[in-house]
């Protein structure tokens, strides 16, 4: 499995399309280890053009802030899971929760509910926000189960 993550400077990029680089994480699903990380720069952003060229970067899910519902298609169309709602913090720690399973469902740390794109803060839910906020100020944000 290949895991790619949009970076800023070093952390989740909450604008997958506006990020300075792609973090692939090469990971054993079976051993639930990372293997290897390789850092790319992107090509320019246009619509369909990040999700064909992680395709041939051999990406098979990416863990991305938010998305709208045509990119995710345009991910899906090329094979690649599409994993929302994450908040910023190092590819290694999103995934390694991920790998925990503390992805699924608005009551773990990713996904949206259709329709929040544009009409709240990036995080989703109005419970996300102040930790959304909280990770613009560069506080350190661990994954916490939500109740």
């Amino acid at each position: 499995m290949r895991i790619a993550i949009p970076l800023a400077d070093g952390k989740l990029c909450m604008h997958f399309g506006h990020c300075a680089q792609f973090a692939l994480l090469d990971v054993d699903a079976a051993s639930k280890t990372i293997k290897g990380t390789t850092k790319l720069d992107p090509p320019a952003h246009e619509p369909g053009v990040l999700p064909r060229w992680l395709n041939e970067q051999g990406a098979t899910v990416i863990i991305a802030g938010g998305m709208g519902q045509r990119a995710q298609a345009l991910f899906a169309e090329q094979g690649i899971k599409v994993v929302v709602g994450a908040f910023a913090d190092t590819p290694e720690t999103l995934v390694a929760a991920y790998l925990a399973g503390r992805h699924q469902g608005c009551r773990g740390r990713f996904r949206r509910h259709a329709g929040d794109v544009g009409r709240r803060l990036p995080g989703g839910h109005t419970h996300h926000r102040a930790e959304y906020l909280r990770s613009l100020s560069g506080a350190d944000l661990k994954f916490r189960e939500r109740l």
